[in-house]
């Protein structure tokens, strides 16, 4: 028995991991369709998520405190770059989604005023939660997912571990770091199990009827979306390591971007972007740290969806937007959606901040907030895709860029432990002039 249970795990773990998740996608739209009660299937996706999110909180503030403690932590230009790029993507993205609702203006049907528990901030409000959280309770913090207090505190104690800290006790913070992050390996492993069980409640709760209606406002909220990922990000990449960028884009849509749709959490998702950083061979130190805060104010479709959704309600009401407005709107989405983490209700609580501006009255946003709910299954999801993929893709690019400048080589979205690639596509190797020259000089030699 238990070697036939042995024999059956192992040809699990030979299967590529998206190989068995699109299995279990597929599996759980035919269950769907077929027993649509079978509320069983359904438990498996809310077993997955809830256990994804009951390790991540720990998981951050252990490898964050972990790295910091060790004294090998450099939060140098790299760093930087990273945080650049984060603040940089995440405003072009509302720019371009302005410009999106100006090429393709969209309109929607106004019902009575939307009742909704969700309570609209403005901008003033929105910075101040954003600061107490903080400064909120420790215990607190991981307990209800607060990753900006986890990380705020998480970065006190590693720092205060490493001035005060002996040896032993470093070791034994590194070890709980390890222990933490297999614990997180063994829960992706069973990710399609939790996959085929997401699919099979979105299936089986929501008929494609309801996205009829507000189709046009979906199209350009997720063309807009595509665009900056397969477009815009893209050509920054490129800008900065002046190679094809795709092979990493895709990888992390892949191993990222796939897991992130599903669960719609960008703080979920964490645990899957630090073991695909592992994957690439990323620096530790850096994407312990990077991850996590990208998860928090890395939020390109955030910032899509807010801008549009406000332009939306705008060309409803026939409010003219006018340019200057168009620009002030993009700065506060992009500084809104940052903050949109640390505020209950996401992304589309942040609906009514931005409508405020063109003095939108809190009943009409609150229906734009409203069908933001009815859309959500495929909004939301895509949204967290983007913004959780990228977390990994400008960590990628930051890195890459500074191996770059010291002629090292890397291997753009492949696996660091992986052959080297023979002229393939993604395979970047700065050092080539230099080897060329030896080769040469050792064929002169020879001579």
């Amino acid at each position: 028995m238990m070697n036939g249970a042995k024999a059956i795990a192992k040809k699990y773990n030979e299967v590529s991991l998206i190989l068995r998740i699109v299995v279990g996608l597929v599996i759980g739209a035919v269950l769907a369709l077929a027993v649509p009660g079978a509320g069983w299937v359904g438990e498996l996706g809310s077993l997955f998520v809830g256990a994804l999110k009951g390790i991540a909180p720990v998981l951050v503030f252990v490898i964050v405190a972990s790295a910091l403690a060790q004294g090998s932590s450099k939060l140098d230009r790299r760093f930087g770059t990273v945080i650049w790029l984060y603040m940089l993507t995440t405003f072009l993205a509302a720019a371009i989604a302005s410009i999106t609702s100006f090429m393709f203006p969209v309109s929607v049907v106004l019902a009575d005023a939307a009742q909704s528990d969700v309570v609209p901030q403005g901008l003033g409000e929105v910075l101040s939660t954003l600061l107490t959280n903080f400064v909120a309770n420790p215990v607190s913090s991981l307990m209800s997912g607060n990753y900006i207090g986890i990380l705020f505190w998480a970065c006190m104690f590693g720092l205060a571990m490493k001035n005060i800290g002996s040896d032993t006790t470093k070791k034994f913070l590194a070890d709980t770091a390890d222990a933490v992050s297999q614990v997180v390996r063994w829960i992706i492993n069973l990710a399609p199990f939790g996959i085929m069980g997401l699919v099979y409640t979105n299936v089986a709760g929501n008929g494609l009827a309801i996205f009829t209606q507000y189709g046009k406002l979906l199209a350009l909220l997720v063309g807009t979306m595509l665009f900056m990922a397969f477009i815009v990000s893209p050509f920054i990449m490129f800008l900065y390591l002046r190679c094809n960028p795709y092979p990493l884009v895709f990888r992390c849509l892949k191993e990222s971007g796939l897991t992130a749709f599903f669960t719609r959490s960008s703080a979920a998702n964490i645990p899957v972007n630090m073991a695909l950083c592992e994957k690439l061979g990323l620096d530790k130190d850096m994407y312990s740290v990077s991850i996590p805060l990208g998860a928090t104010i890395n939020m390109d479709g955030a910032a899509i969806t807010i801008t549009i959704m406000t332009l939306a309600a705008a060309n409803t009401l026939g409010i003219p937007v006018t340019l200057p407005a168009a620009i002030v709107l993009s700065a506060m989405s992009a500084l809104g959606a940052c903050g949109a983490s640390g505020v209950a209700g996401g992304s589309l609580l942040l609906i009514p901040m931005a409508c405020s501006l063109f003095g939108i009255s809190n009943d009409v946003a609150m229906q734009m907030v409203a069908i933001g709910f009815i859309i959500g299954v495929i909004q939301d999801s895509m949204e967290t895709a983007i913004n959780s993929s990228s977390d990994v893709i400008f960590t990628a690019t930051a890195e890459y860029r500074a191996m770059a400048k010291k002629g090292l080589t890397f291997k753009m979205g492949r696996d660091a432990s992986g052959p080297e690639p023979q002229n393939a596509i993604g395979a970047t190797n700065f050092d080539e002039p230099s080897q060329k020259a030896e080769q040469e000089a050792l064929q002169d030699e020879n001579q």
